[in-house]
């Protein structure tokens, strides 16, 4: 278990963690609707999936919200405002998941979003805003190879082809819309009017280890890292292994690995900058034959496209230079390519402000994850507020956070919100 101490001035309030112990409760509970017994796997559009939809929208009407579900299964509560029809400052994330995941992974900004409003609504607060809280559907991208969907659809940001697309079983999305009681067709009924909606902010664990490094309870994130991810596929020559000397040999695997080591050090040669090799298919892949065929990934990514930029052509030179020297052929492919997302300076000074409020140190972060927040910024202006995880543990059933540290979630977010709500009525 993380340390589970009076909290200081560094981590967070020193007020009985109030909200911190119920939100876990909720957590615990909702990680119990999963397809696996005995771990958390929730697909998009999945029984478990649409079980959980259900709950969410249960502890929503309970907050006070009117909630709805749109064509694409997001689930969505408002808060009236003081006035009816005012824009909305909406909070969320998504709830999918991973296979075999943690408990917080998106979840916990849904959970704690709904805390807010029900603070709000049982001190019979209304701001000048509206607050609408999101449950995105899908944001993970396991189920079917997508990623972002149900978020590019409330920022119109959507391309219709993606409801094609077949997972494993060969179900479409369409067709899993359909049995899920949404509707494929009408997608564009998901879209946010511009004016409709005044902020976006998401709460997300970091899925890092600085904050539980530093001893930091929460940041604010000032930027979405950008991406570039391609495929590498190596040509060489397959050949018996007893009897090929070293010198005549074209071996693909044994480039490939000279290249990730590369790549590895490309990474770590920019403070803003890192660089993976995920997969790695080896051909004809028997113990007594000379590798003749590679193909592995390679996923970049840095908060500055510019940085980005320059380490995708270091890259590709180093990758061809080591393919000449070694006599093989060489392919890459990018299949990915997204811009950094830069977040709203109005929006990170007010989650500063909160954070400092709350009695901590601020500390700024870059998200090297990508979350539902890059596509909202397209529709209105975006924010995000990180929590510790211990050690920085994501997408692993070891994902763990503290009551006390979900309580300063709830309550930054709540301060955020209502200095958001403060400045967007006042014109700033």
């Amino acid at each position: 278990m993380i340390e589970n101490r009076a909290t200081t001035a560094r981590d967070g309030a020193s007020d009985p963690p109030r909200f911190g112990p119920p939100l876990m409760a909720r957590l615990d509970a909702l990680a119990a609707f999963t397809e696996v017994p005995g771990q958390l796997t929730r697909r998009y559009l999945t029984p478990a999936h649409l079980a959980a939809m259900r709950q969410v929208q249960a502890w929503m009407e309970e907050a006070g919200m009117r909630v709805r579900v749109d064509a694409v299964c997001n689930v969505l509560g408002r808060y009236e405002g003081r006035k009816a029809g005012a824009p909305a400052l909406m909070l969320g994330s998504h709830i999918d998941s991973v296979v075999d995941a943690g408990k917080y992974d998106g979840n916990l900004g849904v959970l704690a979003a709904i805390a807010a409003v029900g603070e709000l609504a049982g001190r019979g607060e209304r701001l000048d805003h509206a607050i609408e809280v999101v449950a995105f559907g899908e944001e993970e991208g396991i189920r079917f190879p997508t990623h972002l969907l149900t978020s590019s659809a409330l920022a119109c940001t959507l391309e219709p082809a993606i409801f094609d697309v077949r997972d494993r079983e060969g179900v479409s999305v369409r067709e899993a819309l359909a049995n899920a009681g949404g509707d494929a067709d009408a997608y564009r009924s998901c879209a946010c009017e511009r004016d409709g909606v005044a902020a976006y902010l998401e709460l997300h664990i970091e899925q890092g280890p600085v904050l539980h490094d530093k001893g930091h309870a929460a940041a604010v994130v000032t930027a979405i890292d950008g991406a570039i991810r391609l495929i590498v596929t190596l040509h060489g020559f397959a050949g018996h292994a007893g009897t090929v000397p070293m010198g005549f040999r074209r071996d693909a695997l044994a480039a490939a690995a000279e290249m990730i080591v590369a790549i590895e050090r490309l990474g770590g040669s920019h403070a803003d900058l890192v660089a993976t090799v995920g997969r790695m298919d080896a051909r004809p892949g028997a113990p007594n034959v000379i590798p003749g065929r590679v193909e592995f990934t390679v996923d970049m990514r840095s908060p500055h496209d510019a940085v980005r930029h320059r380490a995708q052509r270091e890259l590709l030179a180093l990758l061809r230079d080591i393919a000449t020297r070694r006599r093989i052929e060489i392919e890459t492919q990018i299949y990915q390519e997204i811009p950094a997302t830069a977040l709203d300076p109005g929006i990170t000074t007010a989650v500063r402000e909160a954070i400092a409020a709350c009695g901590m140190d601020v500390l700024e972060l870059s998200s090297g994850a990508g979350h539902d927040a890059m596509m909202m910024a397209k529709l209105c202006p975006a924010g995000m507020i990180f929590v510790r995880c211990k050690e920085g543990i994501s997408h692993n059933p070891a994902e763990q956070i503290t009551a006390a540290d979900a309580d300063v979630a709830v309550r930054v977010l709540l301060d955020t919100v209502r200095r958001l709500d403060r400045r967007f009525a006042a014109g700033a």
